[in-house]
């Protein structure tokens, strides 16, 4: 009789390697990062190596305590650190930072089996809990071009006066490291879009949404769109291939879900800002989604990707 040997995920293997894909991810994020040193001066670079280094740091302590194989060389340590850097105000201690990236690596990471195994965002975990803990601290944004002796803080304009559209897209605005220059990140998405990395559905259907949503509740939907961290979520956190559904309805689904999250937490919520929130609640139903939208074969077995036409890109 032929032995079965049953393994944990994944089952199929590609030519695309992690480390690959994550430094696709880099690459799609050093305009906007390269933005917020311009913007916010040298402490937002020195924010985001210390978060990134310190991310990779934990995953490597965390290897050698449990016993495991290094892993800091896929680089998807690096990117949480990152994004998570991306999702904080330059003002932010690092101490606070540190326990950000403790929560995103260790936590919800690590604890859960490491890469693949983690059921939601990692990043995300990471800035709601510092939401939670400190929210003074997270929401003292900086104005654009201070003076590095005397910072001068602001509202984000999603709880401030109007400001323009071109303001919003070239980020001369206040708020998080890597939320503020649109452009910059539209830039970066595209480029995910173009190596194949992520699949346009869900941003699209996520900020498709938010504008829809929005003109019908009569509020400015490119306003929305262009305000908080909103382009950030959509292109770089809602399309993680660990947290999110796997088939193209899957993530349409998953996308309109985020959308329709988003504003109800903004307009009708205490928070102005719903985009973490949102992409993690959706995060937890990502196993239900899958559920409910993947083929199966005849014989029960789930049929593959390509197969049913719902491939991932």
């Amino acid at each position: 009789m032929e032995k079965l040997t049953v393994t944990a995920s994944p089952h199929e293997r590609g030519s695309t390697s992690t480390a690959r894909i994550m430094t696709d991810v880099i690459i799609a994020l050093i305009p906007a990062l390269v933005v917020s040193g311009f913007v916010f001066g040298g402490r937002a670079l020195m924010l985001t190596g210390f978060c990134m280094i310190s991310a990779m740091a934990l995953e490597r302590l965390c290897n050698l305590v449990m016993k495991r194989e290094s892993s800091i060389g896929d680089l998807s340590a690096a990117v949480t650190g990152m994004l998570l850097a991306f999702n904080l105000p330059v003002t932010i201690s690092y101490f606070k930072a540190f326990i950000g990236v403790f929560v995103a690596v260790v936590i919800t990471k690590q604890l859960f089996g490491g890469l693949g195994h983690n059921f939601a965002n990692p990043a995300i975990v990471g800035r709601i809990v510092l939401m939670l803990s400190f929210p003074a601290a997270m929401t003292n944004w900086a104005v654009p071009f201070y003076d590095d002796k005397d910072i001068v803080t602001g509202a984000t304009p999603l709880v401030s006066d109007p400001v323009s559209y071109q303001d919003l897209f070239l980020g001369n605005i206040g708020g998080c490291l890597g939320e503020t220059c649109k452009a910059a990140l539209l830039f970066g998405g595209f480029y995910l879009i173009a190596r194949n990395v992520i699949n346009p559905v869900t941003p699209l259907a996520f900020i498709g949404t938010v504008f829809v949503f929005s003109a019908v509740t009569g509020h400015d939907g490119l306003y929305q769109i262009l305000s908080g961290g909103l382009i950030l979520g959509a292109f770089f956190m809602a399309t993680d291939y660990v947290t999110t559904p796997i088939t193209t309805t899957g993530k349409f689904i998953f996308g309109i879900g985020c959308g329709l999250l988003t504003c109800v937490i903004r307009f009708y919520a205490g928070y102005p800002e719903g985009v973490s929130f949102s992409i993690l609640l959706m995060n937890i139903a990502t196993p239900l989604i899958d559920m409910a939208t993947e083929k199966k074969s005849p014989l029960g077995r789930y049929v593959k990707a390509e197969e049913s036409g719902e491939s991932d890109a």
